[in-house]
């Protein structure tokens, strides 16, 4: 391979943000800017992948679809859906590639996962080429392809997958090409089924393709009608909407943490997880950015998740609750690496599955609680079944708050008396107490209270360092973490209290870069890995929303509108932003998008 991630056909890693998603509710697909599916996993999420070149451009696989001549591409999402454009600029002509999953039809349909990729010539003429080149389990598994017409089946043992195309295929090896040409106003169709069982090969014809792409469209309108957002980042809250609505799991309501795996949190390094569970944290936060938008929905399907797989378990070492979960509800995700994938770039390794689910993370009590709190203020009261689960999670919490843990952040190097942990534990209580007086309904009233207060006195004396003049990120230390910035907006703390607005001037001065914020520094707080990481964008739109509420109106819009910038070409965000502005990580990510849902909403209020 060539230094610069060039395979032995010429291809390159298209970077990260290059990229447009579409999905079913069930998986996602990343189209590149060059027309390119890079990656994508059928049957669902977390299944493994079958296009996967985002990860190794040579051994992922891939489905090229591109104009054959040289062009400028841009790309585009078709107004208000997840219909995704890509258009190719030519001397002779435009053309585009209309990608997208349809939803709705039958079980059959829905079993098909069929994924559209219409082509379209818009203006003059010009030739196309595509290579579809699956490469099943991560690229471990040699598959047969049997060509028939214009139908291709891609089949290994519990996978097949049929294309079907209005244009010539024709074999090469273990993959099909094809070369055309299109005139103004001609197009070309290709579909990607999975079959076996009831669901048998089925060509799509152009006015099907017509049809389901209308459909498509609509069904997105549709569901979009339901925002109650008429703010002034309109477009790009509707996006981050759109987003997280793609990353839900239909069957049971889960929300993903995002749709990829081991994307580096920095080229050539180490922190490179899978995202594709539910994260108790992220999910919780979603329900709070879906019932501020009016998705009342979605917020009860992901709350049925929550009553069906999380509840008190079986007492495990981490807890009764894991800190994530299966999109099906599993708990076992065994974490492996698959040492023939090269990773992003040459960023080894590449892994699946999450040894971060055995962590004891006590924060996650009072995202999952808070959530609970808020769907039953907002949307419908919880069942008395429910309210028992929350009972004895808060009483689980009264008597483990104080324990040493890994921490919001998941750090591998060890144990530690976090702050933010301390702050989510106070959370799920005080929330609880809230439902129990707005309801009436029974609880340990005077042993919460008092758990409570203890809670907030102990991170008031040991979390703040007098020297530092801030909230740290661990008891007794001097250590400064952008996690603290929840404080306000969990209502914990005033937000003009001197001593947070002392702790958000020491914040903007060490952790923030031109309104980018960093988690925290590794070097002086290290967290079992090597090498650095970018600006955490979650963490940016929280400084947004700190601000806000400490009366810093103009420098949050500010910040706000520099943190818009730094989205990519169609709205969309990784995890992380690098030294240069690129985005790093898993991609796109639920917590990005729904903390700047939040933030917008915080920040249009504030301005009136």
């Amino acid at each position: 391979m060539g230094g610069a991630g060039e395979d032995r056909g010429g291809r390159r890693y298209v970077p990260i943000a290059e990229h447009g998603l579409i999905g079913d509710l069930r998986s996602v697909a990343l189209v590149g800017t060059d027309g390119t599916i890079d990656w994508y996993c059928c049957p669902a999420f977390d299944a493994p992948s079958v296009f996967a070149s985002i990860l190794d451009v040579e051994r992922g696989g891939c489905f090229e679809l591109a104009a054959s001549v040289p062009a400028r591409t841009k790309q585009f999402y078709f107004p208000d859906t997840n219909v995704l454009i890509t258009r190719f600029f030519t001397e002779d002509g435009v053309g585009e590639v209309q990608d997208f999953m349809p939803l709705g039809g039958g079980p059959a349909e829905t079993e098909r996962h069929r994924l559209i990729r219409r082509v379209v010539c818009v203006r003059g003429s010009i030739p196309f080429r595509t290579r579809v080149a699956p490469r099943f389990d991560y690229g471990s598994l040699s598959h047969t392809v049997r060509l028939s017409g214009d139908t291709a089946v891609f089949e290994t043992e519990g996978l097949a997958l049929a294309l079907t195309a209005t244009v010539p295929l024709e074999a090469d090896g273990p993959d099909v090409r094809g070369d055309f040409k299109l005139t103004e106003g001609e197009t070309a169709v290709f579909a990607l089924d999975k079959v076996g069982g009831d669901v048998t090969p089925r060509r799509c014809a152009r006015t099907e393709a017509e049809e389901q792409f209308e459909a498509t469209v609509a069904y997105w309108r549709r569901w979009l009608s339901a925002s109650r957002y008429k703010g002034r980042w309109r477009e790009m809250v509707h996006r981050s909407a759109l987003t997280l609505k793609l990353l839900t799991y239909a069957p049971t309501g889960a929300i993903v943490a995002a749709p990829t795996t081991s994307l580096p949190e920095e080229l050539g390094g180490e922190r490179n997880w899978d995202y594709r569970y539910v994260w108790v944290r992220d999910a919780a936060f979603c329900v709070y950015a879906l019932l501020r938008l009016g998705f009342t929905g979605e917020a009860e399907a992901f709350m049925d998740f929550v009553t069906r797989h999380i509840s008190p378990g079986d007492g495990k070492v981490s807890g009764p609750l894991q800190i994530m979960y299966g999109i099906d509800g599993r708990t076992e995700l065994p974490e492996r690496t698959l040492a023939h994938l090269e990773g992003h770039h040459g960023s080894a390794p590449v892994r699946v599955g999450n040894a971060a689910a055995d962590q004891l993370q006590l924060d996650i009590y009072g995202a999952l609680i808070d959530s609970i709190y808020l769907y039953d203020k907002w949307a419908k009261p919880i069942s008395s079944g429910h309210w028992d689960d929350v009972c004895a999670l808060v009483d689980w919490v009264c008597a483990h708050w104080d324990q040493p843990d890994e921490g919001i952040w998941e750090t591998r190097g060890g144990r530690r008396n976090f702050l933010y942990s301390r702050l989510m534990c106070w959370v799920a209580i005080e929330r609880a107490i809230r439902m129990a007086n707005r309801r009436g309904l029974p609880a340990d009233l005077p042993r919460w209270r008092e758990c409570r207060d203890t809670i907030y006195r102990r991170i008031m004396s040991r979390g703040w360092s007098g020297e530092r003049r801030a909230f740290v990120q661990h008891e007794d230390g001097d250590v400064l973490d952008a996690a603290v910035l929840m404080m306000p907006l969990t209502k914990f703390i005033a937000p003009t209290d001197p001593k947070w607005l002392s702790t958000l001037d020491v914040l903007a001065e060490e952790l923030v870069s031109d309104s980018l914020v960093y988690r925290y520094d590794p070097r002086s707080s290290p967290d079992g890995l090597r090498g650095d990481e970018g600006t955490f964008s979650i963490c940016s739109f929280w400084y947004v929303e700190a601000m806000v509420h400490a009366g810093r109106i103009d420098e949050a819009r500010l910040a706000f509108e520099k943190m818009l910038t730094y989205a990519n070409h169609l709205g969309l965000y990784a995890e992380e932003i690098s030294h240069t502005g690129e985005q790093q990580g898993n991609f796109p990510q639920a917590f990005t998008h729904l903390a700047l849902i939040s933030a917008a909403f915080n920040l249009d209020r504030a301005l009136g």
